[in-house]
């Protein structure tokens, strides 16, 4: 694949740091993603969807050990969720840490996090600094998210710094189930692939 040259590895973090946003396959439906930590990067998602403001983004990785220093804490009752389905179609929303920049939670104390089970997205992720992304489906608001790459090239292409293959790793098309985690327990927001 593509980016395991590390000269595209190399370009990649260059476009990533410069504020840019690409879009990838996951297990679920195509995504677009930035850095959590560039504003102009989280910006231009929203600029080029025509999202709202006041939908957060969420962060995903290729790995659950990235993406806690962004939450305060995991309680017990999460821990045996993110154990049975990370990596998979799940996403948790948990108290976020001062780590977790305002600007991609519309402002909000808590941020959603997810560990796709998808190859490609794996491989993406080991080859980015910092190894997590600030992402939202690949599409614009209020239309169908896409499912696979011709979508993806089609929805938002031209306004996306880079498109990636699938690589033959397909997506589901059915979005994630979401799920808040608070100390009392688990409250299904959005039901998904996943049945909580």
């Amino acid at each position: 694949m593509i980016f395991e040259d590390k000269i595209f590895a190399g370009k990649l973090n260059n476009i990533l740091k410069d504020g840019g946003v690409i879009s990838f396959v996951t297990d679920t439906v195509w995504g677009v993603g930035s850095l959590p930590e560039s504003e102009e990067g989280v910006n231009k998602i929203y600029e080029l969807k025509g999202r709202d403001r006041s939908k957060p983004l969420i962060l995903m990785s290729d790995r659950i050990e990235h993406l806690l220093p962004y939450i305060k804490n995991v309680p017990e009752h999460a821990k045996r969720l993110i154990s049975e389905y990370f990596p998979g179609a799940l996403t948790l929303i948990f108290e976020k840490s001062q780590m977790t920049p305002d600007y991609m939670t519309s402002g909000k104390n808590t941020v959603g996090i997810r560990v796709p089970k998808n190859e490609v997205f794996k491989k993406i992720c080991e080859a980015v600094d910092g190894h997590v992304l600030a992402t939202t489906s690949a599409n614009l608001s209020n239309q169908p998210s896409a499912k696979n790459y011709s979508d993806a090239k089609s929805f938002i292409g031209q306004h996306v710094d880079y498109v990636f293959e699938d690589y033959g790793y397909e997506c589901e098309g059915l979005e994630s189930t979401v799920a808040l985690v608070t100390d009392d327990g688990v409250k299904v927001l959005r039901q998904g692939a996943i049945n909580l």
